[in-house]
């Protein structure tokens, strides 16, 4: 790859992480879907500049895409990297047009999120169990939590001692972008992490290696996304739960309790931390899907 367009790239990724202030989870997937993008139009195709880039170019590389199994909702996470991408070669006047102007983004099937019910979350609460082991302690904080406020996991990981307040009943979270909202916390979830902090937490740290996260690992460390999701998978498994369980079901499952018992959906997205109420929108049709399929399964003519 050459100079000029790594140069490009980086720029582009920079812009994104200081004027558009994205989280580095979304920064870092523009630059793998970008870093394919440019080594197909450049390396397999030989284009020389960005001005080279025409339709048919991208239509080549998005077939590739979907040769190699991806799939219409990775295809048009591409296609919108990729336009986003050429608008600021035009603003930085590293190319004189656009070849994206007339993509058509994929339709993509409206894949509803799965959710736990009530009855399967206390059996994955109490999976945790009641033993007086720190980690234990931690772990029933750490779900009570999670299931309590409908935290993103990358939110909960980042999660300091001091951002939890537990005698006025809130957590201050940090979400995409940095941007700061306050979650109210009920009794279960206070009580859970009042007993972590005062019995649990002070027993994983490691003497002169104090770490400032809410959450340690074994180590004394900040828990690791990969960490969680072994725990997850352990408790799923104890509290046989029917089908796999991934931290953002959590998320979900709080946003459509809340729903289906007669949340106000702007409210849920302020608690969810969603930018645009249409995303939060989803959860309304998981609570009719969920209606539907009560009314099938208890109605004498259903």
């Amino acid at each position: 790859m050459e100079a000029t367009v790594r140069d490009a790239l980086e720029e582009y990724i920079h812009f994104l992480k200081v004027e558009r202030q994205l989280a580095n989870n979304t920064l870092q997937s523009y630059k793998r879907d970008l870093l394919q993008y440019v080594d197909h139009i450049f390396e397999r195709q030989q284009l020389e500049s960005f001005d080279d880039i025409e339709r048919l170019h991208i239509l080549l590389h998005l077939k590739q895409l979907r040769e190699n199994g991806n799939s219409a909702r990775t295809v048009s996470r591409h296609i919108s990297a990729i336009r986003s991408f050429h608008q600021f070669l035009i603003r930085e006047k590293r190319s004189v047009k656009d070849p994206t102007v007339h993509l058509e983004l994929p339709k993509i099937e409206q894949k509803l999120p799965e959710v736990l019910s009530i009855e399967e979350i206390d059996r994955l609460i109490e999976a945790t169990s009641k033993a007086k082991h720190p980690a234990n302690i931690r772990d029933r904080a750490m779900l009570e939590l999670l299931y309590a406020t409908g935290m993103r996991i990358s939110e909960c990981i980042d999660l300091n001692v001091e951002d939890l307040h537990v005698t006025m009943g809130f957590v201050q979270v940090y979400g995409k972008g940095g941007k700061e909202r306050i979650i109210p916390l009920g009794r279960s979830a206070i009580e859970a992490c009042t007993l972590y902090l005062n019995k649990g937490r002070f027993l994983l740290e490691k003497q002169g290696a104090r770490d400032e996260a809410l959450f340690l690992n074994q180590r004394g460390k900040r828990l690791t996304r990969q960490g969680i999701w072994k725990l997850l998978k352990g408790y799923a498994e104890k509290a046989a739960l029917t089908h796999p369980l991934t931290p953002h079901i959590l998320r979900h499952s709080f946003a459509t309790h809340l729903i289906e018992n007669g949340a106000d959906l702007r409210a849920v997205q302020e608690l969810l931390g969603h930018a645009d109420i249409s995303t939060t929108q989803i959860y309304t049709h998981i609570s009719k899907t969920r209606l539907s399929e009560v009314y099938k399964q208890f109605h004498p003519r259903a």
